[in-house]
């Protein structure tokens, strides 16, 4: 019973207090998670996690058709914001527990800002920390957070990313390209 009560944890609101940065990640305020996304979106501060198993496969989430941005649409394992008051290592941690209920050494390789407009319903204006992290099991999901998990090789997900990129979210068809180009060899380390 208390398996099925944290995959079912509400683990995120709108009325979070989120950090806003400038263009060179320096902290300038703070403002509620639905302003950061409302119209065109604050630039915010955010991360992205990669989580690989054993085989070298990419953890990848479908969203949660509840969320504002982006439901359905398959994204990287796990990406959230830090929240004020708290470090970005405090927020990697916690967040991939909540989504994931995994834990792992994770590797930060690099941050970039982007800027993606989901229609009438908000915009994502993010400057986002990227890391990469090794499996030792399968997720336990937050079914609020996410409504499907697969893992998938790069190969694999090269040709879904090809055949069908409306059906991912654009932070992560920005982070992928970037991983397969310029870090790979540090992903084939961390799954060996």
């Amino acid at each position: 019973m208390a398996e099925l009560a944290k995959r079912d944890a509400i683990v995120s609101s709108e009325a979070e207090q989120l950090i806003l940065v400038d263009a060179d990640d320096q902290p300038i305020g703070f403002l509620d998670k639905a302003g950061c996304h409302d119209g065109e979106g604050i630039l915010h501060r955010a991360f992205s996690l990669f989580i690989f198993d054993s085989r070298g496969r990419l953890l990848l989430q479908q969203r949660a058709p509840g969320k504002r941005l982006w439901p359905g649409y398959w994204s990287n394992s796990c990406c959230s914001h830090p929240r004020r008051h708290e470090t970005m290592d405090e927020a990697v941690d916690r967040r991939l527990e909540e989504e994931l209920g995994m834990r792992s050494d994770l590797q930060f390789l690099y941050k970039f800002s982007y800027h993606a407009l989901f229609g009438e319903l908000g915009a994502e204006r993010e400057l986002c920390w990227v890391y990469i992290g090794a499996a030792s099991s399968d997720p336990v999901v937050n079914r609020n957070e996410i409504s499907a998990w697969r893992w998938i090789a790069p190969e694999d997900l090269d040709a879904e990313l090809a055949a069908e990129p409306e059906s991912f979210t654009p932070w992560f068809k920005i982070e992928w390209s970037r991983l397969r180009s310029e870090y790979m060899s540090r992903i084939e380390n961390l799954t060996r």
